[in-house]
């Protein structure tokens, strides 16, 4: 067993970290302020990224990626994590479902989302349908050669600055040992498409500055040439899609604690209550005990899992249980420091209160608790029948 990071990794933890807190952080403010990244700032930071050669690093080489492994791809995103999320969007990480392009539609969605010409988005979950992905009421009947979509998406993360969305929608049913369940169909969609229409989604306490859209779709006409990877099969895709994404969320989440525990750290040491640092009082010092083995526990968890992928081997429940304990460790990592600052912790002169009302979302998108904790059961009880 070898805890060690190469020294390639070294340079690239190093390098997005510099990026992050050159070019991000000083932007993190009006953001907060303001709910708004001007595009020229967004295209900004999308420009300095593919110059650095990080821009779809997520990607294998042969299609224009830097082809990183799971291991080091997770610890950018552990780095990416530290800045604000309105702004770290732009130093893109197209969705890995993209590889499922084939033909014409690798010229016209995968190489240009991978070359930063074009920015993709993901819309799954709708009013009715979150974590029951099979429920979803948008729905594509085939006429003739073509698909025609209705129903509304909600909570699609950028799509208001998306160039295409890739929509799932319901097109058929199938009977299950557990009864009926719709037959699910990727759909890659651009903007602008008659019939399709991106609406101002909710205000959100978390994430100023990234947006969540509503989608719409009327009489939506898609060629089946822009059906993504195979008719009826895109409950197959998004379950790789988000096989990823939980794995970011975990690492996002650890590189946010991180930086709330480097700011709570030397405000412990040097902060003074009768006489003497508030960090020699165990009830101060105790906590930071707690904090950095809450954050070190899940950043091992994380790495081990991300791990266990490159290594070929079955991680769903290794990966739940990464996203389960870093979103929840951040929860508590958060509020605890707000408590070591005090009432200083809930002023926006600091960051912490950002923090803490961003910590509360990453409970619930890409797998709620409550469905990670469902994985790793039935991962558990299964092989014993139960």
């Amino acid at each position: 067993m070898n805890f060690g990071l190469s020294e390639e990794q070294e340079m690239i933890v190093e390098t997005v970290r510099a990026f992050v807190e050159t070019e991000i952080y000083p932007h993190e403010n009006e953001v907060e302020r303001s709910g708004i990244v001007p595009p020229e700032l967004g295209d900004e930071i999308r420009r300095k990224c593919i110059d650095l050669g990080f821009y779809a690093c997520n990607f294998p080489e042969e299609v224009g990626g830097a082809g990183l492994d799971h291991v080091t791809f997770t610890l950018v995103e552990r780095e990416l994590g530290r800045g604000s999320l309105g702004l770290t969007v732009f130093f893109g990480r197209p969705s890995g479902i993209l590889m499922a392009c084939e033909g014409e539609q690798r010229e016209r969605y995968l190489l240009p989302a991978v070359r930063g010409e074009k920015i993709d988005a993901l819309a799954i979950t709708e009013p009715d349908a979150g974590s029951d992905m099979r429920g979803m009421k948008c729905a594509g009947r085939r006429d003739g050669s073509d698909f025609v979509l209705n129903g509304t998406k909600h909570f699609i993360s950028h799509a208001d600055v998306a160039d295409f969305v890739i929509v799932f929608a319901a097109t058929g049913e199938e009977e299950t040992p557990k009864g009926i369940k719709k037959k699910i169909t990727a759909f890659l969609v651009d903007r602008g498409t008659p019939g399709f229409e991106i609406l101002k989604g909710y205000d959100s306490v978390s994430h100023r500055g990234y947006h969540n859209s509503t989608l719409n779709f009327t009489d939506c006409r898609i060629p089946e040439a822009q059906v993504l990877g195979e008719v009826h099969r895109g409950f197959d895709i998004a379950n790789q899609w988000l096989y990823g994404t939980r794995l970011t969320v975990a690492a996002t989440c650890v590189g946010r604690a991180r930086r709330v525990f480097d700011l709570a750290l030397p405000y412990a040491a040097e902060r003074k209550q009768f006489g003497k640092p508030i960090g020699a009082n165990q009830g101060v010092s105790f906590k930071l005990a707690d904090m950095i083995t809450e954050i070190d526990a899940a950043d091992w968890l994380t790495l081990a899992a991300a791990w266990q992928v490159d290594a070929g081997r079955p991680a769903d429940r290794q990966i739940a249980s990464a996203k389960l304990y870093a979103s929840e460790m951040l929860a508590r990592v958060t509020d605890e420091a707000i408590q070591i600052f005090g009432g200083m912790g809930l002023m926006d002169d600091l960051p912490l209160a950002r923090f803490w009302r961003d910590a509360r979302v990453e409970r619930i998108w890409d797998g709620t608790s409550e469905i990670q904790r469902h994985i790793i059961s039935r991962d558990l009880l299964r092989p014993l029948g139960a």
